[in-house]
């Protein structure tokens, strides 16, 4: 397929959801599943105006996807601005960590009892299936940095941490189903995958966005040009860094780039103070303001802000603009691609597995968790529905396609991914805004 029709193809789409986009908006729909649908209509099941062989297209794949959760991950971290010691950090740790846990202990269970699938392909789909996606679950996640609903910042926090810490367990899959009889693999896994892999990326990415967020802010205050500066350079190279940083050291990129985020929100949080509004909230910058003089860049009053404030507003507002925009572009792209070969991949075998995980698995989870007063009944069933699987899923595929599958654990895996992936993205694309409006509609009397 010629790289002109890609691109046509995907100026197509774009151009359709531009122009929809005030029709969508009053629909009980979101983006992704009409994506979905638009891919599936212009896939080989359709018009047949585009084919995809996953085969081949795996290695570049894994990259894209790779590349769509790196930026979604960045823009997560940016926006969670409550303290590390706040109790509502609580509610992400368990849905990122016992939640998910169980989540793969629970898919395991089903695929190797009910469908006789061996031990190491049941735990490496279950853990493909298992991470939370912060591409197509923006619509749940926090606004922006002001929200610290209970719900919303632990669905945020679920999907910017499990997308790294499923990895340990989808490489104990691929050894499960790789490993040589060395007796000592389990331990070495342990110590590798797990007790070393997820601290260090997460140290390193935090440190690193402290770092480098201190040191841009101090230099830009220092030599006067707070709102002229290129901040989507700086997004760019911060995920880049964190990136490499973390893989160099064998640590887990995926949390270092969420850590990344975190670490520089926590930089403008100490230079507003967390009782203040977010420092983006704060200034107004002019259109293009990176072409025009400093004492022009901003407007609106902000004779009353501290140098740091402006500063911090101005990066902090540039990247998270910067980085939705790329995240969307991704987000349509990837998906029209999975609608294109959606029925190629088919297996009916995905009803029953996304209706165990999302309507058994995932809330019982969530439910059986001591929340305590973190979370009252409402929410709670609220979060256990909103295991919302897309991209990360995605890009755990294909990293297994890409690491010595035999070719008929590579086409069940391919089957049972996508095929649950799209359920996922129709189940939940039609519900999130009805229940996320009765959700706001019943929060307001209280708030």
């Amino acid at each position: 397929m010629s790289f002109i029709l890609w691109v046509a193809v995907l100026g197509a789409v774009l151009l359709t959801l531009a122009l929809t986009s005030s029709y969508l908006r009053w629909m009980p729909v979101t983006t992704s599943a009409v994506c979905l649908v638009l891919g599936v209509t212009i896939g080989p099941a359709g018009l047949g105006l585009l084919k995809l062989d996953t085969d081949d297209a795996s290695t570049w794949m894994e990259h894209l996807t790779e590349v769509a959760v790196l930026f979604s991950l960045f823009v997560c971290g940016l926006k969670l601005r409550l303290p590390l010691k706040d109790k509502t950090w609580r509610v992400a740790f368990g849905l990122a960590g016992p939640v998910m846990v169980l989540t793969i202990a629970g898919v395991c269970l089903l695929l190797h009892y009910v469908f006789e699938f061996s031990w190491g392909l049941s735990v490496l789909v279950g853990s493909i299936l298992a991470p939370t996606d912060p591409v197509l679950a923006a619509l749940v996640q926090v606004n922006d940095a002001r929200d610290d609903d209970s719900v919303r910042f632990g669905l945020s926090g679920e999907a910017g941490l499990n997308d790294g810490i499923a990895f340990p367990f989808v490489i104990l899959g691929l050894l499960l189903l790789q490993h040589d009889g060395n007796p000592g693999w389990v331990s070495d896994w342990v110590l590798r995958s797990l007790l070393w892999a997820v601290p260090a990326g997460l140290l390193m990415g935090y440190w690193m966005g402290r770092g480098i967020g201190r040191l841009t802010l101090s230099l830009r205050i220092k030599n006067d040009d707070s709102t002229v500066s290129p901040n989507d350079y700086l997004a760019l190279a911060l995920i880049a860094l964190a990136y490499v940083g973390a893989e160099s050291i064998h640590a887990y990129g995926f949390l270092s780039v969420f850590a990344a985020g975190l670490g520089l929100r926590q930089v403008e949080a100490k230079s507003s103070g967390h009782t203040q509004p977010p420092a983006e909230h704060l200034v107004q910058p002019v259109v293009g303001h990176q072409n025009v003089e400093p004492q022009h860049a901003v407007h609106g009053d902000t004779e009353h802000l501290e140098d740091t404030q402006v500063a911090a507003g101005i990066m902090m507002g540039d990247m998270l603009a910067f980085g939705g925009l790329v995240e969307r572009a991704m987000e349509v792209f990837l998906v029209t691609l999975l609608g294109v070969v959606l029925m190629a991949h088919w297996d009916w075998r995905a009803l029953v597995i996304a209706g165990v995980l999302f309507f058994l698995i995932r809330p019982l989870c969530v439910i059986a968790m001591p929340w305590g007063r973190l979370l009252d009944g409402r929410q709670r069933v609220l979060i256990g529905w909103f295991g919302i699987r897309g991209i990360g899923s995605l890009f755990y595929l294909f990293y297994a396609l890409n690491h010595g599958l035999v070719q008929s654990v590579a086409t069940l895996c391919t089957d049972l991914t996508l095929s649950v992936v799209a359920l996922s993205i129709l189940l939940h694309g039609i519900s999130t805004q009805p229940v996320l409006a009765r959700y706001e509609a019943r929060k307001k009397p209280n708030s």
